[in-house]
């Protein structure tokens, strides 16, 4: 399966039976992002989680009383 990169636009070719294929075939909102891309983003975010002015913002989880 080919496949190209959202953030860079390169082209890479995958295996089809892989799970990476399987959910860009059947999940059209699901995006493929090469290696490189993936490795520099994680890169990124680990250095500003380091700063401390990283900030994730969950949902609340109301709990209920049953």
């Amino acid at each position: 399966m080919r496949v190209k990169c959202v953030i860079c636009d390169k082209i890479e070719s995958i295996n089809d039976e892989t799970l990476v294929a399987k959910r860009l075939r059947n999940r059209p909102i699901h995006t493929y992002m090469c290696d490189e891309c993936a490795e520099r983003i994680e890169k990124r975010t680990n250095e500003r989680k380091a700063s401390g002015n990283f900030k994730l913002y969950e949902q609340k989880q109301n709990q209920d009383e049953w």
